[in-house]
């Protein structure tokens, strides 16, 4: 999904304020907190399984339950990284128009599939993993794939979580859909404004540089990223059959 840098624009006698998009930032920096915190599972995840394996292949001892802890594991991964890869914009697209339009129209895409289907799918995510987990706790229920197999109750849980977590990215980017709609200009994603604030920084520390020079690197900044951008989605475009 195209990006560049988000700014107050009047629109339609509205304005976008600062405040909505420290709002945006905030449901991003909740979705980035929560898929790097789980990531590290994956480093948990690869010594369990090397441990398994070397017990397994060289002492000849294998452990029953670290086929079910190794996908609890993973699937909790894949869960609570989900509203993570949703605020990067990083999920597949498989398509060879919508690289190709406008903001406004990829922004009308996005909101008619956010509607149609993204919010009725996790809403009953939600609604069936809530009743699901309940269900697990309530009975203490263990994994029935190997002899004596862990409990899952705990596991089952992520899954109501993870799809509140997403529901709450997903009302984030409905925002950025409907204020695309209204500026022509995708708002920008906490990354963006991340690197910038690194440059904005790193200038405003410096006692060599002025105001008017400040403001004239910030907005080089702002160019280099948008070329960097468009050269990306050229590249994507030439890459596709």
């Amino acid at each position: 999904m195209p990006k560049t840098q988000e700014s107050v624009v009047p629109s339609g006698g509205l304005t976008h304020t600062t405040g909505t998009a420290r709002l945006l930032h905030a449901i991003d920096e909740v979705s980035t907190w929560a898929g790097k915190l789980f990531s590290w599972i994956i480093v948990l995840l690869t010594l369990v399984v090397s441990i398994e394996v070397f017990k397994r292949y060289i002492l000849n001892a294998p452990t029953a339950w670290v086929f079910d802890a190794s996908s609890i594991m993973y699937g909790t991964l894949f869960m609570m990284c989900g509203a993570y890869t949703l605020a990067l914009s990083g999920h597949v697209r498989a398509d060879f128009i919508y690289g190709r339009l406008r903001p406004r129209p990829q922004a009308a895409i996005d909101l008619a599939l956010y509607v149609l289907f993204f919010i009725p799918g996790i809403l009953a995510l939600v609604y069936s993993g809530w009743q699901y987990a309940g269900d697990s706790w309530r009975i203490g229920e263990h994994s029935t794939i190997t002899a004596e197999g862990p409990p899952v109750y705990h596991f089952k849980t992520v899954i109501p979580i993870a799809g509140a977590l997403v529901m709450l990215q997903g009302v984030a980017e409905i925002v950025r859909c409907v204020m695309c709609l209204r500026t022509g200009k995708w708002p920008a994603r906490l990354g963006d404004v991340e690197e910038i604030d690194v440059v904005e920084t790193q200038l405003s520390r410096s006692a060599y540089v002025d105001e008017e020079s400040r403001r004239a690197a910030i907005e080089s900044a702002h160019v280099i990223d948008e070329m960097a951008r468009q050269r990306n989605v050229q590249a994507d475009e030439e890459t596709k059959p």
